[in-house]
């Protein structure tokens, strides 16, 4: 697993959404989701 996809992970989990996770993270809502897939 990659930094940046346990970052994301984190994030979806500590905000309960994909898309305050991607404003936490800077990215765009189809990054996190494609990061997960």
């Amino acid at each position: 697993m990659d930094i940046e996809l346990a970052r994301t992970f984190i994030e979806i989990v500590s905000t309960g959404s994909f898309i305050r996770a991607s404003e936490r993270l800077n990215v765009a809502q189809t990054t996190v989701s494609a990061r997960i897939r």
